[in-house]
């Protein structure tokens, strides 16, 4: 005769038919692993690979010391890369804030037909990384600086809007209902009801993404788009390794600075 305790149910995390279709699952994905790995370095030559720590090491040993009187010859170029940082900023935004409020349902005219173009024109500007669109308008406008502005800004159209339209949908509807109700018109309503909810979220967006642009314009100039990029491939062209190393010195400070700008606007403003 059976026990009590010989008749008490064990409980289990997982049922036998749950256990064989997680491990089904796990020996999948270690099967697409060793395929994309085995797609991926086809090509690889693996004496080059294993090469690769001495190379490292003697091009490291020859970017040290920095060539600090290089110095003089980036201050122009960098200011260029703060330019086209700023001024791409500006022109994203000037182009975003028109997207955003018709890709917002609450403020969009049209949700069948002007949303999905406000939405694909977002998604066409962050699918496209500013190197791309860089290398694009050098091609149509020539190289140098102004194909760099037009590169970020392009590029940064999608990120604020997208960011922005988010923060129109996320408003307190009670406040536009209380402006409506008070007899006034559409545009009186975004501006009283709906623009002083988002500005600090706007103010906010536009001051990071000018941070991110500070990163993505130092390497515009691999291709000919201007900033201090165009003096980094210059060095790379002919093995100046001293000077490629102030100019990774001089990028990061430029870096850490308008991070440190950004963090003190963002919390001054939200």
């Amino acid at each position: 005769m059976a026990t009590a305790a010989e008749e008490k149910p064990v409980w289990r995390h997982r049922t036998t038919r749950a256990q064989l279709t997680l491990w089904a699952g796990w020996l999948c994905l270690v099967a697409l692993f060793v395929y994309c790995w085995q797609v991926m370095t086809a090509d690889t030559i693996w004496a080059f690979v294993a090469d690769a720590p001495r190379q490292a090491a003697d091009i490291g040993s020859r970017m040290f010391p920095p060539r600090w009187g290089y110095i003089n010859e980036l201050w122009l170029p960098l200011w260029d890369t703060i330019n086209i940082a700023t001024l791409g900023t500006l022109l994203g935004i000037l182009f975003a804030l028109p997207v955003a409020f018709m890709a917002a349902r609450n403020t969009t005219p049209s949700v069948m037909f002007v949303r999905p173009v406000a939405l694909f024109i977002i998604v066409a500007s962050r699918s496209i990384n500013s190197l791309i669109w860089a290398l694009l308008l050098v091609s149509i406008i020539g190289p140098g600086v102004l194909a760099g502005i037009v590169a970020i800004g392009l590029r940064s159209i999608g990120f604020i809007a997208k960011l922005l339209y988010e923060a129109i949908e996320e408003i307190d509807e009670t406040q536009v209902e209380a402006v409506t109700a008070t007899g006034a018109g559409a545009a009186q309503v975004v501006d009283y009801a709906i623009v002083p909810q988002v500005l600090p979220a706007f103010f906010g967006i536009s001051v990071f993404r000018w941070d991110i642009n500070i990163r993505e314009s130092t390497i515009l100039g691999l291709v000919g788009a201007g900033g201090i990029g165009l003096q980094l491939q210059a060095s790379l062209n002919v093995l100046a390794w001293p000077q490629v190393t102030l100019i990774f010195v001089v990028i990061l400070a430029t870096v850490v600075v308008s991070e440190w700008v950004s963090a003190k606007v963002r919390h001054a403003i939200i």
